[in-house]
């Protein structure tokens, strides 16, 4: 039976965004948002898996074998989009991303500090989201993790449906890394994006945590069963924000020296550029191009600008109007803001408010 023409769509959506050469805004707008009411019915959906161009051999056969997967890649494209924007919401930089970018690909902050959050962070959420799809017994291939079994000496007892994150981090490895995999062996930027797709999903099973629910009359636990659970992504997202922070400037060598090196597949090392700095681990960031100040629009630099940001007059931080407008200053307008309030609650059941105006300041950058 042909699957629904929505779901056709979805699938080739997901495969566009893992490597066609389109703008980024427009094919993750599509996978988040387009619900298209056509499409080629002729075409199947191992058809569109084989004659796509630009997608490398391993992602094509990765499609043919595991095409119900690909509502997940969707759902991680869209998490991945608004966690950034979230935890970067108040820098320069705000991962608002231009036409040439990309969430599974390489755009113009290729290299930089930024690209590596973005892998780490997009690796991570397509192994939260196939994790999180098995858990729902949303797939055929995978399910509850059921290895989590027996007692515990800590008065309770595994079960429930653990979360399969070794599922889910399976297959980012496979997926995601398909298109660095092969030029790990002789680019320094290949083998950055690969340590750092290891390094988000690293963070989702350091995370791992306990959920339990207790049984008993009363609410007495008198037993607990418990099971493993993963981090929200909005967690992971913060944790990989605090990488982003103590990320490691590194270059690549055909032979290491340094403790602190990360080793491509045979095509040498990524070491610290300053060897007076602390040297990386397997669950460091690491960049090899310093960044753009970010400051003025250049697509070329991947760098959106900051004219028009709203600012913090008052904060010294990097979403203060100093930091934020470059130095170039910012206006104050005053905004009308309308609100509830008053609100009072009449037996029974309802509350009953006024609108209220207060005036504010809304400060912007030159």
């Amino acid at each position: 039976m042909r699957p629904p023409v929505a779901t056709c769509v979805w699938w080739l959506w997901a495969l566009v965004i893992a490597g066609l050469p389109v703008p980024a805004t427009l094919a993750l707008r599509w996978l988040a948002l387009s619900k298209m009411n056509s499409v080629v019915a002729s075409v199947g959906t191992e058809d569109i898996c084989r004659h796509l161009t630009g997608l490398v051999g391993r992602q094509v056969r990765i499609c043919q074998r595991n095409v119900q997967v690909m509502h997940s890649v969707s759902a991680a494209a869209q998490s991945t989009i608004h966690e950034c924007q979230f935890q970067f919401r108040s820098r320069r930089w705000n991962c608002s991303t231009l036409e040439d970018n990309r969430i599974f690909g390489e755009g113009p902050t290729a290299g930089t500090r930024e690209a590596a959050f973005v892998h780490a962070l997009s690796s991570a959420a397509v192994a939260h989201a196939v994790t999180r799809s098995c858990s729902q017994g949303q797939l055929d291939k995978c399910g509850c993790d059921r290895n989590v079994r027996s007692s515990s000496g800590d008065s309770f007892q595994w079960s429930g449906c653990s979360d399969n994150v070794d599922y889910g981090t399976a297959f980012s490895k496979v997926f995601v890394d398909a298109r660095d995999r092969r030029a790990s062996q002789t680019n320094p930027r290949s083998m950055m994006n690969m340590h750092n797709n290891e390094v988000g999903r690293k963070m989702l099973k350091e995370h791992m945590r306990i959920e339990c629910k207790c049984h008993g009359v009363s609410g007495s636990c008198e037993l607990k069963t418990c099971w493993r659970a993963m981090p929200t992504f909005r967690q992971v997202g913060e944790v990989l924000k605090e990488k982003f922070d103590g990320a490691t400037e590194v270059e690549r060598r055909t032979s290491a020296t340094s403790p602190g090196s990360s080793r491509g597949f045979s095509g040498g090392y990524l070491v610290p550029l300053n060897t007076g700095f602390k040297p990386h681990t397997d669950t460091d960031l690491v960049y090899l191009n310093s960044s753009p100040d970010f400051c003025e629009r250049d697509e070329r630099q991947g760098s959106p600008g900051t004219h028009g940001r709203t600012c913090n007059k008052t904060s010294k931080g990097t979403d203060g109007c100093d930091l934020l407008c470059c130095g170039r200053g910012h206006r104050t307008k005053d905004r009308t803001l309308k609100e509830r309030c008053r609100c009072k609650f009449y037996w029974c059941c309802t509350v009953q408010c006024k609108q209220c105006e207060r005036q504010i300041e809304v400060h912007s950058c030159n």
